[in-house]
Parts: C-alpha cells; structure tokens; sequence
C-alpha cells in the first residue's frame, strides 16, 4: 500500500494541478474538492492533498496517506508495535446524462500491517478479535474502506439532486471521518470518540439521497447498521437495516456546519440485539496560511443512545501547515465511556466514567518531490481518567507515544487555487 501511495503521488501528468483545480465543479459550480468522506463537505479553502489528470472526458483522482510508526502506550493495559497505517483512494468522474457520474474505491491493507488486532491505543474500545472486544486498541480498517458510485444533476440553477449507492462505504450521519478531516489528516492515530461520531465511515451497503443548493445539502440514507465483522479482507453481508438523515451547511469558504442522527439496528456484535441512536454535529474551520500552508480546525460532537442510557463525546482538534517543511497538530477529547465498553471488572457494566484525552504533534518534512512529500513526526498523548480507574491504568494520567514516518501527495499552491474557491458561482 505504501508503494501504490508513492507511485500515485509521484506520477506526474502533463496537464496537472492548476489546471483541473479550475475544471473540477460539481453540478451548481461546487468545488468538487469540497467532498470529504463519503458525501460530507469540508471548507474549501483547505481541500485534502491529491493529484488529478484528465484523460478525454474522464477526470481522475487519487489520494492517500501511508504511515509507518512505532506505537507505544504506558501502563498495565498499554503494549506497543512497529506497523503501518495506510489507505490510498481513487476516483474516476465525467459529465453524463446532464450531470456527472463518479466511481471510487478506497483500500488499506491494515489488516496485514497492523494486524487483525489493531493498533494499540490506551482507552480505546470497538469491534472485535477472536470474539473478544477490542479494548485499548484501534482495531484496523477493512481492506474495502469505500466502493461506491454516486450520480449529481442539477435541477435549476439554484437546487440539485445527488444519489450515491455502496457495497462499501459511508451513510449520511457522522461528521467528516477523521482521517478526511484536514484538521486530523496528518495524524495517524484514531479518537476516542471514533464510535461515537464517525464510526459508521465503512458500512457494508449504503443507499442515499439528497438535495443540496450552493452553500446546503440535505440528505437521507438506509444503510447497514453493524459494525465491520472480523474478516476484514471480503465484503461483509450487505444490510439496509438502519436510517439516518444529515443537514450540512456551507457558510463561506471557510466554515462548514454539519449535524446528523441515525438509528443503527445492531451495530454490536456481542450486543445484536440491541439497537443504538446516535445523533452527531460538527463544525468545520480552515483558512491559507500563506501560499504553502494553511490552518485546519475542527469541533464534534456525538451522542449515542444504547439500552436505554445516553453516552457523550466532545472532540476539538487543529492543524497548521506551516511552511513546506513544518507541521503541527493537536486533539483534546472528552469522552463519556462505561464499564463494559472499557471491560472494567468489579464495576456494574453501566457504571460510566469520563474519560480525557490531550494530543501533540509535530512532522518535519524530510523529503519533496513535485507530487509528493515524507516528514519524520513524533507524537505524545496525556490521557486523565478519574480516581475508581487509577489501579486499573496504573495512573491518573496514563501516557502513549507515537513516532512514525508519513508520505503523502503534497498540496496545490493556494495561489493556483483561488479560481476554485470563488464557488464559480
């Protein structure tokens, strides 16, 4: 995978960057790189690192990230690995039928490069190996992270209509999926919050539809509402179980607003009995800093309500783009977790305690190519958890580290960008 990431970054085209930054519009003249995951938007004065060609009437689109990192959480219930975090997109698009068509597919191969087990990730739970919950650990990403195919007409000059229809891929209901974030798109590590707001970025059969205007889109969606099994290289049993519906908001170039609910029939498979309703917001921020960097924020919130008991979580993170060869970034996460999701023995399983979070992070460009770039980074996370928790963390503030190098395509000049933000409109 890491090496699909460097071809794909490094090919060059002869047609490339300035030029399709100014053909890539939706139906309505909407910067096709407002999409983040899925169908959700992210502010278009921070779109995500990619490279475009166009070949006739067919545009293409890849993008990835590669990691390759040293994992190490403190503590009784900490361990560390050596791995690889890894995912790479492509896209195809062209105009037919009065609007535009787009195939795409995204692939990791964690489940080789971290293994069936995760990552290690102190305070962390979700999924399962072995039949056994994942606890302290971020368990990978399937090998299909997206297979979809979606279809945008305009029916005026002022409203649109958009369906998208995937074996694999994202339903309308969480805010951008943190690794599409460009607030979190340098940092490898999943939060804690993750089955609380954007859990639901790789469900096996999705149906939405929706209408969008300019600067609004409104979308509903019936999908599989159970969370990845334990075979991750297939295709799991396609459902349309579940239902969710989401508003998202574009305010300028700059902001964008999102809020969604969801019923999910079973999304536990120890618990497939028991249906879950989460609900979730999102405000997205992020401006230039310069003609080679920018300043990437983000706030969400996400609820879900299971067996009767309604848990919380809060997540606010940054990222600065510098200059070409420093980047910095942050995460603060306040999550309301129970006895059971963090397999707490001696507590009754609804017993919830708070848990917190605080993440640093920097990455040193060491290497540049005209498609791409490679940093060395470290990160360092403070996590808090309250007194009942201490014997079993082995303190109050138990510590991870992560140190890890990372290529990724490089950026466009935002000077070369600016015909695409005016919205064309």
């Amino acid at each position: 995978m890491l090496a699909l990431i460097i071809a794909l970054s490094l090919v060059q085209h002869p047609h490339d960057e300035p030029v399709m930054r100014m053909q890539m519009t939706d139906p309505l003249g909407i910067s096709m790189e407002r999409l983040g995951s899925g169908t959700t938007w992210i502010p278009d004065a921070v779109p995500l690192p990619s490279r475009h060609y166009m070949a006739g009437p067919w545009m293409f689109m890849v993008h990835g990230i590669g990691f390759v990192q040293y994992d190490n959480q403190g503590g009784p219930r900490g361990d560390d690995q050596l791995g690889s975090l890894n995912w790479a997109m492509l896209m195809v698009s062209r105009d037919v039928g009065g609007g535009r068509i787009q195939a795409r597919t995204m692939l990791s191969l964690d489940p080789a490069t971290v293994t069936a087990r995760g990552y290690p990730l102190l305070l962390q739970n979700g999924e399962t190996h072995n039949g056994e919950p994942l606890v302290d650990r971020q368990h990978p990403h399937d090998f299909w992270m997206e297979l979809a195919l979606m279809y945008e007409r305009a029916l005026t000059r002022e409203l649109g209509i958009t369906a998208y229809v995937a074996p694999a891929g994202e339903p309308a209901l969480g805010p951008v999926a943190f690794m599409h974030r460009p607030s979190a798109m340098d940092n490898p590590i999943a939060p804690l919050g993750h089955h609380w707001q954007d859990a639901t970025h790789i469900s096996f059969g999705v149906i939405t539809m929706g209408v969008f205007g300019h600067h609004w889109k409104l979308e509903g969606s019936v999908f599989n509402g159970r969370e990845p099994d334990e075979e991750r290289w297939g295709f799991d049993r396609i459902r349309l179980d579940s239902y969710s519906a989401r508003f998202s908001a574009h305010l300028d170039s700059s902001w964008t607003l999102a809020a969604g609910y969801g019923y999910l029939k079973s999304p536990e498979a120890l618990d497939p009995n028991e249906p879950t309703r989460r609900a979730t917001a999102s405000v997205l921020h992020g401006r230039s800093l310069g003609r080679a960097g920018q300043l990437a924020a983000a706030v969400v919130w996400g609820t879900n309500r299971h067996q009767g008991r309604s848990t919380h979580s809060v997540l606010a993170e940054a990222e600065a783009v510098l200059d070409p060869r420093n980047t910095v970034y942050g995460r603060l996460e306040f999550v309301q977790k129970s006895a059971e999701d963090l397999v707490l023995a001696g507590f009754a399983a609804e017993s919830t305690f708070r848990v917190n979070a605080f993440s640093l992070g920097y990455i040193r460009e060491v290497l540049r190519t005209r498609g791409a770039t490679v940093g060395v980074g470290v990160q360092g996370t403070v996590n808090a958890v309250p007194a009942p928790l201490e014997s079993a963390y082995g303190s109050r503030t138990p510590v991870g580290s992560v140190i890890f190098l990372r290529i990724r395509p490089l950026h466009a000049s935002h000077t070369s960008a600016e015909p695409r933000m005016s919205d064309h409109h």
